[in-house]
């Protein structure tokens, strides 16, 4: 059949399986959103208050549901809007499709109104992008994008459309989606060895991140940590892979790590690093991380295989297929002794006083797990709050907290809880998590939640201050605070209200809980303004560039 370029767009999202779409619309995309008009039915768009908030929104979806999420804009400010999005999702490795207008082809490199080179400008921060030229190559290519977002290491892609090009008319013919499907080349003397390293090892810990999320093999990896009783340690990407208060969950590692997590990496004889990628905030002085032990990493990206860290044994594939291959021929065994002094190093680790004369980030935090209950989901955007919050949240589940971990975006929080409460529908709560100076850089997005009726709660820790610069300063600037203290006089609840949300203001744990209370039964949006000490510090800490010898503990 023979279809515009704009119903061949729509019937390829459909085909993909796509059934929700975040967007906003404009002169180059207009052709786009007359398609959608036709297949509302089919596709539901989800407009934002900015573009930006409409990529959070997909990389939210995305993170949610391990889906593609789907982001559409208009050319020039439309398409530079949805960069920091874009980058976010490229760092932790999130699969996104992002479809941006541009001027017609004649127009090109003319200085255009609203021309941008957006390929270009995002090419380092996609996995790949295309131009589409002709309007006979579009459906190819936007499969494409779909087939690569989700194949190997999970990432962005952009598809660049000139207007005439969705004008234009080609033979169109449906294709059975593909689902992408990534074959990893086992060798076996390598999977050998691997399981003789680790039945050799007395004193192993496993290490892993987001890509054993990324690769649904949560199950796997708790099988062989209880298969060979390995203690493991995580990353703040794959919070909720092993389950809070398992015995060999050690909690998380690195710069806010606890201390029994760091040190039992310094002192093992193996570390086995799974899907992650040691970065500079986990593996804060190359030299010194892990310097006792063997490392094992196991990655689907090689280029990820001794960029940061040397490592003495690699496995390059799927994390899912390898800890399946690998399994079987792993040995059950007990680690007695070491477990032992792993035990007897939690009893020393640090634990935050309560207090009830005001509230306390721990206290509020185990408040909301409470309440909420273990079918939460939890979006954070970035500060000392996304770290209390993996520190204190009672993890049990994967794709329940999403952050911005690569990045560190602040403002990403509202537009990602949006896109993952239309991602899980009512069945489960959805927090999000913010600081105040987070808040106020996409707080815009209420009026999506606004008006899509959707019952995001928000959580605002409000100190006033910028409070993990303020840390720095503290620690390591004099107390010279520059720039820390913005001064606001926000009014939340009457700002909630203006929105047409619920908004409370906190100052105790008893006013939160009952806050909290109400906002679980509401039909919309609610924001609770929770007042917390500007001296507030995430502990404990390991300055940049340090090591276990340097953790400040208070």
């Amino acid at each position: 059949m023979v279809l515009t370029g704009a119903d061949i767009f729509a019937e390829v999202l459909v085909e993909q399986g796509v059934e929700t779409l975040f967007g906003y619309p404009g002169g180059a995309v207009l052709n786009l959103y007359d398609a959608l008009y036709k297949y509302s039915g089919k596709i539901r768009h989800i407009m934002t208050a900015h573009e930006q908030g409409a990529a959070h929104a997909a990389d939210g979806y995305a993170r949610a549901t391990g889906k593609t999420g789907v982001v559409l804009a208009t050319s020039g400010p439309g398409a530079t809007n949805l960069v920091t999005g874009i980058a976010t999702a490229y760092m932790d490795s999130i699969p996104m499709v992002a479809i941006t207008g541009n001027v017609g082809t004649s127009l090109i490199g003319r200085d255009s109104f609203q021309e941008v080179y957006i390929a270009g400008i995002t090419m380092p921060i996609t996995k790949h992008n295309f131009v589409v030229r002709k309007v006979d190559e579009l459906a190819d290519i936007l499969r494409d994008a779909f087939r690569i977002a989700q194949t190997g290491r999970k990432g962005p892609v952009l598809v660049d459309i000139p207007k005439d090009v969705t004008g234009a008319t080609a033979e169109f013919t449906p294709v059975k989606p593909q689902i992408p499907v990534y074959k990893t080349e086992l060798d076996g003397q390598e999977l050998a060895r691997a399981a003789q390293v680790i039945g050799n090892a007395r004193r192993p810990v496993i290490y892993f991140g987001g890509g054993v999320a990324a690769s649904e093999a949560g199950e796997e990896l708790y099988a062989l940590a209880k298969k060979a009783e390995i203690p493991a340690t995580y990353t703040m990407m794959a919070a909720g892979v092993l389950s809070y208060g398992d015995p060999l969950n050690l909690g998380l590692l690195g710069m806010h790590g606890c201390r029994t997590t760091n040190r039992a990496v310094n002192e093992a004889d193996l570390v086995l690093a799974i899907g992650t990628r040691f970065s500079d905030r986990v593996a804060l002085n190359t030299e010194k991380f892990a310097k006792n032990a063997a490392i094992l990493q196991i990655d689907i990206d090689p280029s990820e295989v001794n960029k940061n860290v040397e490592v003495d044994y690699s496995l390059v594939g799927d994390v899912k297929q390898i800890l399946q291959a690998l399994l079987p021929l792993v040995k059950d065994a007990k680690h007695t002794e070491w477990m032992t002094q792993i035990q007897a190093w939690q009893a020393q680790d640090y634990r935050p006083k309560d207090d009830k004369y005001r509230i306390r980030p721990h206290q509020l935090i185990g408040k909301m797990c409470e309440l909420a209950g273990p079918d939460a989901l939890y979006v954070t955007d970035v500060g000392q709050h996304q770290m209390w919050a993996t520190q204190y949240i009672r993890h049990v589940k994967p794709r329940s907290f999403l952050t911005s971990g690569g990045l560190g975006t602040m403002g990403f929080g509202y537009g990602a809880a949006i896109g993952a409460k239309l991602a899980v529908g009512e069945s489960r709560p959805v927090i999000h998590i913010t600081g105040d100076g987070s808040f106020h850089m996409n707080l815009n997005e209420a009026c999506t939640a606004v008006s899509y009726e959707l019952p995001v709660i928000t959580v605002i820790f409000n100190n006033t201050v910028l409070g993990m610069v303020r840390q720095w300063q503290t620690a390591f600037y004099g107390k010279r605070y520059s720039s820390t203290d913005p001064h606001r006089k926000t009014n939340y609840v009457k700002l909630a209200e203006g929105f047409g949300a619920k908004g409370y203001h906190c100052e105790t744990l008893d006013a939160f809980s009952a806050a909290f209370a109400e906002a679980l039964k509401s039909k919309g949006p609610v924001w609770i303004e929770c007042v917390i000490d500007k001296d507030e510090k995430v502990l404990p800490m390991i300055p940049a560039g340090g090591s276990i010898e340097d953790m400040i503990m208070d």
